[in-house]
């Protein structure tokens, strides 16, 4: 539905905007006196000849290092955990028995095993890892700096029209909001349960609401847009069309509709990837960047393991094997190893020993990250830690390293600046390097 607010705010820089605009649930609003829409296509900091997209995976909670990507065969009992490390395809690299599929296209990962920050909470480590800065508050509640997925949606847009820039899967992920962007740049969510429904609630009209009302509605905005545009001497109201166009594409034409489709997929594809929530979000994630959509973040929830680590473990690692798996062979298999980058990665790691419940707790002192595709180099890993898991022993990484390499994929300047609520300029990044191992020479 398109729901037209007409209350009006003033930002500190007295410029009047409408607050809200929603288009089958999208924010469309959220241009603020700083920036309009109409100056992406010629904004500074970025390549948009690049034309790449990435896959972000938030295994939410923060999942276990060691029974995941890093497994410690050789200590002791209360740190190594009940599974065994399994060899994969690339010799000297091994990963846990629960994930076989993945150790079968290992040569096509990354594996990077020396990340770690400072933050043992939930929210703050969500924060660092979904913007590339630590939060102020230790338990922030929303986002201070915008995420990297509405960094992409401000600075390149879609690849297609009449798709979202950036979309979240199942769901908008946490912190992962556009801040001081506006909420414009926020992601369009699906609000649904891939694995459950065939439709996407936020591309379906409610019940008696025809495309000719949709019309009708698009003309009176127009109208009120007319009368508010005497009154802006910004010109952001030029950007507002645009939003508006946008939107109307999504929701009026094809192009949405079909790449959330998943009824298209074959049965086999589908059962490949898992009849999942995790899988049927890996294959959708796949079909909304081919069909044009820049930054995708899937959240996979549950992996706060504070107790029964192996038996939660046993129940959640094989249907994201096969969900990552299946998303790595299509990468390739369909020509996208250059254009689409995939990211797996949670908040922080968990505690080397276990603990009397059976389980790990928050341990942001070292954690794991799976990287594929993007053009980058595979078949490594990258960083160690010591025997027992408990710190980076070799090549240190922070989450800005990670999202430094990932803002180098889709061709975007980290040092290119946004104003804040206050009017200061700030940095898309401004701490981190690439990272070095992963690029081509």
């Amino acid at each position: 539905m398109i729901e037209v607010f007409g209350e009006y705010e003033t930002t500190c820089a007295g410029v009047s905007r409408r607050s809200v605009l929603r288009a089958g649930g999208l924010a469309l609003a959220g241009l603020t006196g700083f920036d309009r829409l109409s100056r992406r296509a010629s904004a500074k900091g970025f390549d948009r000849t690049k034309e790449t997209a990435v896959i972000q995976v938030i295994l939410d909670g923060g999942p276990s290092q060691i029974e995941t990507y890093d497994p410690k065969p050789n200590a002791p009992a209360e740190f190594r955990g009940e599974f065994q490390a399994i060899p994969t395809v690339v010799p000297g690299i091994s990963l846990s028995e629960l994930c076989p599929r993945q150790a079968r296209v290992m040569d096509k990962l990354a594996i990077l095993r020396s990340l770690h920050h400072t933050t043992s909470d939930h929210s703050g480590g969500t924060h660092w890892v979904m913007t590339g800065y630590p939060s102020s508050d230790a338990t922030p509640r929303g986002n201070e700096r915008p995420s990297s997925g509405s960094i992409a949606a401000r600075m390149l847009g879609a690849r297609r029209p009449g798709l979202p820039a950036y979309a979240g899967i199942p769901r908008a992920p946490r912190f992962g909001q556009a801040a001081y962007l506006g909420p414009g740049f926020n992601p369009f969510s699906l609000d649904g349960d891939p694995a459950a429904t065939a439709k996407v609630p936020n591309l379906v009209p409610p019940e008696g609401l025809s495309l000719d009302r949709l019309d009708d509605r698009r003309d009176l905005l127009a109208k009120l847009d007319r009368i508010d545009r005497r009154r802006d001497a910004s010109g952001m109201m030029e950007g507002m069309d645009r939003f508006t166009a946008e939107a109307y594409a999504m929701v009026t034409g094809p192009a949405a509709r079909r790449a959330f489709d998943l009824s298209r997929e074959e049965a086999t594809t589908r059962d490949r990837y898992g009849r999942t929530s995790i899988g049927q979000a890996c294959l959708l994630a796949r079909r909304l960047v081919e069909a044009g959509v820049t930054f995708v973040t899937v959240t996979d929830g549950g992996w706060d393991h504070h107790t029964q680590v192996a038996p939660q473990c046993r129940k959640q690692l094989p249907p994201l094997d096969a969900a990552i798996a299946s998303l790595v062979e299509d990468i390739h298999d369909r020509g996208l190893s250059q254009k689409v980058l995939l990211v797996v990665w949670g908040e922080f790691g968990r505690t080397p020993r276990v603990n009397g419940a059976g389980g790990r707790d928050h341990w942001p002192g070292c954690m794991s990250a799976l990287v594929a595709g993007g053009g980058l180099v595979t078949g490594q890993a990258v960083g160690a830690t010591n025997n027992k898991g408990e710190a980076p022993s070799d090549r240190p990484l922070r989450p800005e390293d990670l999202l430094r390499t990932v803002y180098h994929v889709l061709g975007i300047d980290p040092a290119a600046e946004f104003p804040n609520e206050a009017g200061r300029p700030l940095a898309v990044l401004n701490q981190g390097q690439p990272i070095a191992e992963l690029l081509r020479g």
